[in-house]
């Protein structure tokens, strides 16, 4: 009876992507519980089961994403290939959640782009957040967010009229398990998103939506 109550208290756990309260419980292979809402698709980690910031952070200095790791660069690629294309020298973009080592803004800086870096553990620069950009990057970011609602309106009001949202995030895919999925075993990851999460995220912003790579997706300002 205790299992049972207390899936029903986390079923009824509002969506902190569309703030509507209509979710069920899911199954996984961890300890954790997940929440999945039926409005958005969105799945996510109950804030009770959150990381303490400290032990948080603590995992992110364990990854090695240096900027002349060519791996990495590879990796980042998939992003940066397809943005580049739509950019021109000089323009200014934002990499939010750039981590302990910016390598995507390297990678843009060397061709052409003037980039800013938000963090809030390694480049906590408040005053970027405080600007308007041609274009934002958020690699491997929007999985670690606790409100992703409130972040992607603040990002909203930052990009200017016909930038671009470049979002990297791992999607779970029709034909996955989530209790199978590799990426809800991360304990900082505590946001999934699907197909239908993006379009949602999409009508939200009146945005243009495209999925340039699986795992990626441009948010494009009209």
């Amino acid at each position: 009876m205790e299992n049972l109550t207390r899936e029903k208290q986390i079923a009824t756990s509002p969506c902190p992507l569309c703030l509507l309260g209509a979710t069920r419980a899911m199954r996984s292979s961890t300890t954790r519980p997940y929440v999945q809402c039926l409005e958005c698709a969105f799945i996510f980690v109950p804030p009770e089961a959150h990381l303490s910031s400290d032990a948080e952070k603590s995992r992110y200095l364990e990854h090695q994403n240096s900027p002349h790791d060519q791996n990495y660069r590879k990796f980042l690629s998939r992003l940066a290939l397809p943005l580049l294309k739509r950019l021109s020298p000089g323009q200014q973009g934002l990499d939010f959640g750039s981590g302990p080592g910016p390598a995507l803004s390297h990678i843009l800086e060397e061709a052409g782009m003037e980039m800013q870096n938000y963090d809030p553990f390694f480049a906590p620069q408040i005053e970027c957040l405080h600007r308007q950009y041609d274009f934002i990057t958020a690699t491997e970011t929007l999985e670690h967010l606790r409100e992703p609602h409130l972040e992607l309106d603040r990002l909203a009001g930052m990009l200017k009229s016909g930038g671009i949202l470049a979002v990297m995030t791992e999607m779970l895919q029709p034909a996955q398990k989530f209790s199978e999925w590799y990426y809800q075993r991360d304990p900082t990851h505590i946001g999934f998103f699907q197909e239908k999460s993006m379009k949602w995220i999409a009508r939200q912003w009146n945005w243009g939506l495209e999925f340039p790579h699986r795992n990626v997706t441009f948010f494009i300002n009209p």
